[in-house]
């Protein structure tokens, strides 16, 4: 691992551990000894980092010089709060630690009153009705969506019935009772959604289809709410 890496993963840790963090938990967190930690905290206190603490008693970051000051207004404050927690809630693994992982740099970067407010904010996010589990890997299905990369996968429809799919995918989206892969498939010449649970033995292959995705996906989304106007106007009158 190179220092720089090192480094990074050290002030990483000093953000996210519970402070005062002893060497000995820096050590674990990073996979090196304390010696090593002892080093690398004085090369980060060099480097402008306000860090206090000292062997035996444990370590806080107190100003981060990598993240300047940030300032929000309180709703906006409570909106960020809130949409990540919506990503903790329904997000696959990985994404959900990243937005962990990204309240706990925000808060690193907050004055010391709305770090506060962020940690101790007055909304919440909660579900109660299961989504299933996703039959592949999302990080990865996610990266061939940012790549631009064609996807194969066995696919189950509602009824049972199996086939193997090749796709251009497009976007993810998160619904209240499951996630869906928004793609154009290649089998059916069209946009088609994919349910996340039911697919299966994900391959990301070379093919790109570069770069297409956004006008892709921007058609897509105007037919998907082209068709929820007809269905709102279909519904007035019967109200």
């Amino acid at each position: 691992m190179s220092r720089t890496r090192r480094l990074f993963q050290l002030m990483q840790a000093l953000r996210s551990l519970p402070a005062p963090v002893t060497a000995g938990a820096l050590a674990r967190e990073t996979g090196v000894d304390t010696r090593t930690i002892y080093r690398d905290i004085n090369c980060l206190r060099e480097l402008g980092a306000v860090i206090d603490g000292a062997a035996g008693y444990g370590y806080t970051m107190i100003e981060d010089p990598a993240m300047p000051p940030l300032g929000f207004e309180p709703d906006e404050l409570e909106a960020l709060v809130l949409g990540l927690r919506e990503v903790q809630e329904i997000g696959d693994p990985a994404l959900a630690k990243a937005a962990g992982q990204a309240m706990t740099k925000l808060q690193a970067r907050l004055p010391e009153a709305q770090a506060h407010r962020l940690k101790h904010a007055a909304l919440n996010v909660r579900h109660f009705a299961e989504i299933p589990a996703p039959g592949v890997d999302v990080a990865a299905l996610r990266k061939a969506c940012w790549e631009e990369r064609r996807v194969r996968f066995d696919y189950r429809d509602k009824d049972g019935q199996e086939t193997m799919r090749e796709v251009e995918p497009l976007s993810i989206a998160y619904f209240d009772r499951s996630h869906c892969l928004l793609a154009h498939c290649l089998l059916r010449a069209d946009f088609r959604a994919f349910r996340l649970d039911r697919m299966a033995d994900l391959e990301v292959l070379e093919a790109s289809f570069r770069p297409r995705r956004v006008p892709m996906l921007r058609d897509y989304m105007a037919r998907l709410k082209a068709g929820v106007e007809r269905w709102k106007a279909g519904e007035r009158p019967g109200q």
